[in-house]
């Protein structure tokens, strides 16, 4: 097997003996070639005076530890970073760092107890093609990407969506959003058969009226990387249908493993900053050219909050797009002097935003509202508390179709499906456009690559 070109990472905090006892370990081991060295700090045990040139290989110093790890990658082209050194001057915070730099490199980092491996992208697809990332659950993917392919059909990108969840079927599934009729009473019959019909394939299928291949994961790394999955198989299968440009769907923080054109990261406002700025986050925000924060509203978040997010993720990507968003309601069938019952995955603080939306959007009149959508119990008897309604409105997720359309129809109430559409609300241009932009960018990218 060949060797592993390496390039340690080392300190001033380590006797220089030590470090070159560090270097030896690396060069005897039969895994790797060690080529070069990063000094990334540290003063207790070096001098303005000391000598770096001893230790059998280059050694980079550089005043920002991440422009040495930049210049490494560039002079070095190492497969995998060694990190030999410690507390004080590399912690937690500045190795998540590290890990993001290299990592978006394809290159892996090893420490004395830990490795961080680059996500596997395969190279399968032979059309333009966009993927739609997500820096955690809930954060609106399937909203946004249901939106892009309205989009992108209105504009005459003909596409489809291939759509990975936790809950995706064994085998890829093709559903022709066109032209199968997604009814209620349809949706609720799979779900008696044992189908996930709230899945987010159906989801997309539904609210994008496209071709849709859902598929399944199981697992998802600290940088996004999926344990197990079909979408390869998904991904080719889109690959041979007529439609012209595919949507890869991302779920929860968990990316497709597929090479695409373009990425798309969609972060929630209402997620704590660190799942954002901190930890792998900024890795996720580096593979993408458009970043949608959604759900910029109080209270799920504040003025002074979706700005230090803003200002972040452009510092962490420089030239990265930005665009802010929130949702609201949008009923697929007619609501109008009705009485409606919603369920949502939505927090309970904007369960007011979403009664006023829709009493003055669409003229009904909203009897209640349960925001656990996710968390069957509580919905059961939220729903078995629900005052009188003819409607029974629900987002197409979670308990959607075996509690929410089962107790719709059961009870005589009509079911309607809700979908959330996003509004730019700030940032560098309306959502639209720039989703547009991408999609154009990804095409032209296609074109390119194939000559």
């Amino acid at each position: 097997m060949a060797r592993q070109r390496a390039v340690a990472l080392i300190d001033g905090e380590h006797y220089f003996p030590v470090i070159q006892q560090g270097l030896d370990r690396v060069a005897s081991d039969p895994a790797f070639e060690l080529v070069a060295a990063v000094f990334i700090g540290g003063t207790e045990k070096v001098t303005d005076s000391t000598n770096l040139d001893g230790f059998g290989v280059p050694v980079i110093l550089e005043s920002d530890p991440l422009a040495g790890i930049a210049k490494a990658i560039d002079q070095h082209k190492p497969a995998v970073f060694i990190d030999l050194s410690d507390e004080p001057v590399v912690g937690y915070k500045e190795r998540f760092e590290f890990a993001c730099r290299i990592l978006k490199a394809d290159i892996s980092y090893k420490g004395s107890d830990f490795l961080f491996e680059p996500p596997i992208f395969e190279d399968i697809v032979h059309k333009p093609s966009i993927s739609i990332i997500g820096t955690g659950k809930r954060t609106g993917k399937t909203a946004v990407s249901a939106y892009i392919c309205r989009e992108l059909k209105t504009e005459g990108f003909h596409p489809c969506v291939v759509a990975m969840g936790r809950g995706g079927p064994a085998e890829p599934e093709v559903i022709q959003g066109s032209e199968i009729k997604l009814t209620p009473e349809y949706l609720l019959s799979l779900s008696r058969q044992g189908r996930h019909a709230a899945s987010d394939h159906y989801e997309d299928a539904l609210m994008s009226r496209v071709t849709t291949v859902g598929c399944r994961r199981c697992g998802g790394g600290m940088a996004g990387q999926v344990y197990v999955s079909n979408v390869a198989d998904g991904a080719r299968i889109a690959d041979g249908l007529p439609e012209e440009f595919i949507v890869f769907e991302g779920s929860g923080a968990a990316i497709p493993p597929i090479r695409t054109d373009a990425t798309v990261v969609i972060a929630g406002a209402g997620q704590p900053e660190d799942y954002i700025l901190g930890n792998f986050g900024p890795y996720r925000l580096s593979l993408a050219g458009l970043a949608v924060l959604t759900m910029c509203e109080e209270p799920l978040a504040s003025a002074d909050k979706v700005a230090r997010l803003t200002e972040g993720i452009k510092a962490a990507v420089p030239g990265i797009k930005v665009v802010q968003t929130v949702f609201r309601p949008k009923p697929l069938d007619d609501i109008a002097g009705r009485r409606v019952f919603v369920a949502t995955t939505a927090p309970a603080g904007v369960g007011g935003i979403m009664r006023d939306y829709l009493a003055a959007e669409y003229g009904c009149e909203v009897v209640g509202i349960s925001h656990h959508l996710s968390n069957r119990p509580l919905l059961q008897a939220d729903l078995a508390a629900a005052a009188p309604a003819d409607v029974i409105m629900t987002e197409l997720k979670a308990a959607a179709v075996d509690v929410v359309t089962g107790y719709g129809l059961d009870n005589g109430l009509d079911v309607v499906y809700m979908d959330n559409s996003p509004v730019t609300v700030g940032g560098d241009g309306e959502l639209r456009d720039m989703l547009l932009q991408t999609a154009a960018t990804a095409r032209a990218r296609d074109k390119e690559r194939r000559g």
